[in-house]
């Protein structure tokens, strides 16, 4: 099988979707791999990396579209590169799609184009998880608190604070919505900062598997300062009108983000709070999130800061390509080896999903 990888070229986005020691397995599993120059270099990765690892170079995206069977990427293509689609007609694109959350054009021209399109996001393991979601969910929640710190300085006009512990003064406080990955890794690096956190989580077995995991991590001593509850009222809108920091974290695999916060919930938080909505991808899940991007992260309603970049993990490329490859590359492999079509219905008689 031929499979190809372009460079992004969505604002900002430093991932390439196959890392050279990923070009090197599926060349020595007997498969050709089309890299486009440059794909790698902000990742890291030299073009001598590629066609060291055994890769062919090719300058044009399309001739690696028009030349390749599975087309790799990291996201979703750009009307600029529905070009890329119209070459691909009957082929397989494997990238992170979020079709819930962008334009219908883009699956319209899938459709269109007899596109076998494989979201990332959708596949599931044999316990329902989200194996290719998941490390790029850990990136995004570090990096989620790293943005709020960043905009509670009052030159973005936020609240003036740090997230860290500060001698004779208030700890931030952080409320997480939604317990999955990305909440949790929030969670981790909101508490190691030295701040309060507060987790609102649905499902008791996770609430019960996150108070573990905190205990075992951090002790009593930090974990003393981080609440995990279920997002009942009164309760959950008083934490978020009290939040220095709401970071939405919400996830329904193939769906549309719920809106979990309303405009009431948001217009009751202190002036210079800051908004970091991480379901953005999927349509975001608090009242007033829209999508912005890294050159212009922030906008204000209501004296809150709000940043709702679509693809955060894009800023920590090295680590963000390294772990994505990781966890598709097996999955790739198994396509390159018996087949896309083959690989899926055999997966999907197995146990019901791919």
């Amino acid at each position: 099988m031929i499979v190809g990888t372009i460079r992004e070229i969505k604002n900002n986005e430093n991932r390439v979707g196959l890392t050279p020691d990923g070009v090197k397995e599926l060349v020595q599993n007997g498969h050709r791999v089309l890299v486009q120059e440059t794909a790698g270099i902000q990742s890291g990765y030299s073009d001598h990396d590629y066609s060291d690892a055994g890769a062919e170079l090719v300058r044009d995206p399309a001739d690696v579209a028009a030349g390749g069977d599975v087309l790799v990427k990291v996201k979703e293509p750009l009307r600029k590169e529905y070009y890329i689609l119209d070459l691909m007609k009957g082929k397989t694109i494997f990238t992170y799609f979020h079709l819930t959350g962008i334009e219908k054009s883009v699956t319209k021209r899938l459709i269109e184009n007899e596109i076998t399109a494989i979201a990332y996001e959708t596949i599931e393991d044999e316990n329902g998880k989200l194996p290719l979601l998941a490390p790029m969910s850990e990136i995004a929640g570090v990096a989620s608190v790293q943005y709020a710190a960043e905009f509670l300085q009052k030159k973005h006009n936020g609240a003036g604070l740090t997230m860290g512990h500060i001698t004779g003064a208030d700890l931030a406080h952080t409320v997480i919505i939604g317990g999955g990955v990305a909440g949790e890794f929030a969670a981790r690096t909101a508490l190691g900062m030295g701040g309060y956190v507060t987790i609102f989580e649905l499902r008791d077995e996770r609430i019960d598997e996150l108070r573990s995991l905190f205990d075992e991590l951090f002790g009593p001593y930090i974990s003393k300062n981080l609440e995990i509850l279920k997002p009942g009222e009164p309760i959950y809108s008083e934490k978020i009108a009290k939040a220095d920091v709401l970071i939405g974290a919400v996830l329904v695999a193939g769906a549309r983000a719920p809106e979990v916060v309303t405009e009431d919930q948001i217009r009751s938080m202190k002036e210079g709070a800051v908004v970091v909505d991480i379901s953005i991808d999927q349509g975001g899940c608090i009242w007033g999130s829209r999508p912005t991007d890294h050159e212009e992260p922030i906008y204000q309603i209501n004296g809150k800061v709000f940043s709702c970049v679509c693809n955060i993990p894009g800023q920590y490329a090295r680590q963000s390509t390294q772990a994505l490859t990781n966890a598709t590359l097996p999955y790739l492999l198994e396509m390159a080896n018996n087949g896309v079509i083959e690989t899926m219905a055999d997966s999907y008689n197995k146990d019901g999903r791919f």
